[in-house]
């Protein structure tokens, strides 16, 4: 907690400068939700055609943090790294950094590196998950009839395929959907391939030779979500979110973590699947401890 009275004025010129510099440099993904609550928060942290009120600003800004808007995040960590209308606490401080910098904001990184010797903390506000922002009656739900919309070949594949390794073919094809929109030869910027978007180090880890072909693929990603699902028990949400993610960061945040891109895609396999469960086999690995703690 007396980190920045230890290091001299630059990380606050830094929180200063980089707060109004965040939106300009990075913009984050469109969500109305956090969005207007992101514009509501700067509104009355600023007292921009409201009277200025920190505290309510602070409120606003956590509560678009956890929905995943990066730069309620950034500043919301600005606020308790200066004291600005909260009291300061700089484990929060890092762990809203972190967060907005794992979602693309350099100079958030920037400040959690000053920060490196203090332990991140949840704040308050956040540590009790929000819902995630689908419909909970998931009976009224209908599932994305995928026979009308996927290519044949690859909709066959999938439903001749996914029994095999114990999923669901809804699930499969929801995943594939949200990846590449059935496209054989989709790239991501990180180099992910194909139809469910192997990165070539989970390709090795399930011994994909082409992640071009749309049968090697489908089978390296069925394998992953076999995988996924016992390992969070059949939790449909967080086994997306692991797909999306990486299984490590859904345990570090210990469910959806706080991420835009990855709320929204869970939020898409949900619906498209139709479910919060899926069945898993107890006996291929032992569950997350992570998640139990």
């Amino acid at each position: 907690m007396k980190l920045l009275t230890r290091l001299p004025s630059l990380i606050v010129m830094l929180c200063s400068l980089a707060s109004g510099l965040s939106l300009a440099q990075d913009k984050a993904p469109a969500d109305a939700a956090p969005r207007s609550l992101f514009e509501q928060a700067l509104a009355y942290e600023n007292g921009e055609g409201v009277r200025r009120d920190p505290l309510l600003a602070a409120n606003l800004y956590c509560e678009a943090a956890r929905q995943g808007d990066r730069d309620a995040q950034y500043n919301l960590g600005w606020m308790y790294a200066n004291g600005r209308g909260v009291p300061r606490h700089d484990g929060y401080a890092l762990f809203l950094f972190r967060a907005a910098a794992e979602q693309g904001i350099g100079t958030a990184q920037r400040l959690a590196d000053k920060l490196a010797d203090v332990q991140a903390d949840t704040p308050d506000c956040m540590r009790e998950p929000e819902p995630l922002p689908v419909d909970t009656h998931f009976a009224s739900w209908a599932p994305v009839d995928y026979a009308l919309i996927a290519p044949r070949k690859i909709f066959k594949l999938v439903q001749q395929l996914a029994p095999r390794f114990k999923v669901e073919p809804q699930l499969a094809l929801s995943i594939i959907a949200a990846e590449s929109n059935f496209n054989p030869q989709a790239v991501s910027a990180k180099n992910a391939q194909g139809l469910m978007q192997l990165i070539p180090e989970t390709s090795a880890r399930f011994n994909v030779k082409n992640a071009f072909d749309p049968a090697q693929n489908i089978r390296g990603g069925l394998t992953y979500l076999r995988w996924l699902l016992a390992y969070f028990e059949g939790d449909v949400a967080l086994v997306a979110a692991a797909y999306n993610a990486g299984e490590g960061t859904v345990e570090r945040y210990k469910g959806v973590p706080p991420y835009l891109e990855t709320r929204n895609y869970v939020k898409r396999v949900l619906r498209s699947f139709g479910g919060p469960r899926h069945p898993y086999d107890s006996a291929l690995i032992a569950p997350s401890v992570a998640l139990k703690k």
